[in-house]
């Protein structure tokens, strides 16, 4: 089934506004909106309160007392998960994808913003809203680049939706969140997938360029939690190629943009659930923050195998390693690589003795929270007090990263 720009369609890509000159912007698609100027309310990336937004959605902030709060966001309950039928063409079993469809079956919702692929590029993201089940299936698997979804905000309640679903990534759902309470909607439903470095459609090309001498054959790349990325290619075949063997060096210093290398939302914490893969030891990763998203869990019912995740490893040196080699990037100096011959030994050992499960996903939160204050100290300075909320600090600590007077967050009342 394919989406067109006709509203009678079942997949839905109406024509969107230009964006609105935006600096350090992932286009959210607010900005295309008739109201632009919202985005100095809702950006993520102006001055971000989690705070008030963690309350909004879950009916609380992150418990620093709860383990693993302060890396993954307020949860009720975590799992490591998969279908029992995997959903061809999706993006590990689909379990994201098949809430959509069981929101639209059920009637629960009366359609799902999400994206599917443009018709001349797989790769591109096109904002689409479903609204027949059958519809997910264009927007089953991975795209890479800029999608505008929430500029379809308006067009859906232009048609008379009340009950919304969206899967998004970080930076849209935080802007959801800040706006809710105007747009209106009787029921809406937030299914969040974690992100951590976007890029443009163009560059990502140019990367699969440099994995294989056919980039155009490849159907599918996933970033798995055993140190491998699984590229799959239109003929059937299947390549596994290690974190080390990756031509990382080869990208240019501005491949990932400031807004990404400066995110601090990598869990995607203002969504009901949050549906990743870094927990899951080879199976999907579910946070499952608030009465919502456990609706969600349910429609599956016995569809959905789950258990509780694992951890092993030990976190400290791997973060201890991105940091160093992020603190030279930022300087401008060269990456250290590994030399050749050790590499095949320690892709052999890391999905054996690195961290894994849990303590994989830890140490990838506290690997961005580094990242986020080592480029803002170097580009943006003065947005540190308002980009790295208190939390973030406290992760980048044990490393040796201390916030200074001039960078602490400000206190609810400098705030007002």
């Amino acid at each position: 089934m394919r989406y067109s720009e006709d509203s009678a369609a079942p997949v839905w890509a109406p024509p969107l506004a230009a964006a609105a000159p935006r600096d350090l912007c992932t286009d959210c698609g607010i900005s295309r909106s008739a109201s632009p100027k919202q985005c100095g309310s809702a950006c993520q990336f102006i001055k971000p309160d989690y705070a008030r937004l963690e309350t909004q959605a879950h009916g609380r902030v992150r418990d620093p007392a709860r383990e693993n709060e302060t890396h993954f966001g307020p949860f009720r309950r975590m799992l490591r998960a998969r279908l029992k039928t995997p959903i061809e063409g999706a993006q590990w079993t689909g379990i994201a994808t098949r809430i959509a469809e069981k929101l639209l079956a059920t009637k629960a919702v009366d359609a799902v913003l999400a994206v599917a692929p443009d018709k001349n590029d797989r790769w591109r993201p096109v904002p689409v809203l479903v609204t027949q089940a059958a519809g997910m299936a264009a927007c089953r698997g991975m795209r890479m680049g800029y999608a505008p979804l929430l500029a379809l905000l308006e067009p859906a309640r232009a048609r008379g939706f009340k009950r919304l679903a969206i899967v998004g990534i970080p930076c849209q759902v935080y802007a959801l969140r800040a706006l809710e309470a105007e747009l209106g909607f009787e029921r809406l439903y937030v299914i969040g997938t974690p992100c951590s470095d976007n890029t443009t459609t163009e560059n990502f090309h140019k990367f699969l360029d440099l994995l294989d001498p056919n980039p155009g054959s490849i159907s599918y790349l996933e970033f798995r939690a055993d140190y491998r990325v699984e590229l799959r290619f239109d003929d059937g075949a299947k390549r596994v190629v290690p974190f080390l063997d990756l031509p990382i060096s080869k990208l240019p210093p501005d491949f990932f943009p400031l807004t990404c290398r400066t995110c601090v939302d990598y869990t995607n914490v203002l969504a009901d659930i949050t549906v990743g893969y870094m927990g899951g030891q080879g199976e999907q990763w579910l946070v499952v923050r608030n009465a919502r998203g456990e609706e969600l869990v349910a429609l599956l019912g016995d569809e959905l195998v789950a258990q509780i995740p694992g951890t092993a490893g030990k976190r400290q040196g791997a973060v201890k390693g991105f940091l160093a080699n992020t603190l030279r990037a930022a300087g401008g100096l060269p990456l250290r690589r590994m030399p050749n011959w050790l590499r095949p030994l320690v892709s052999f050992l890391m999905p054996r003795i690195g961290p894994r499960g849990l303590e994989f996903a830890r140490a990838r939160v506290e690997m961005k929270a580094c990242e986020t204050v080592v480029h803002l100290r170097r580009e943006k300075p003065r947005r540190l007090r308002n980009m790295v909320p208190a939390h973030v600090w406290a992760l980048v600590r044990p490393y040796g990263l201390e916030a200074s007077p001039t960078e602490k967050p400000k206190s609810p009342q400098e705030s007002e």
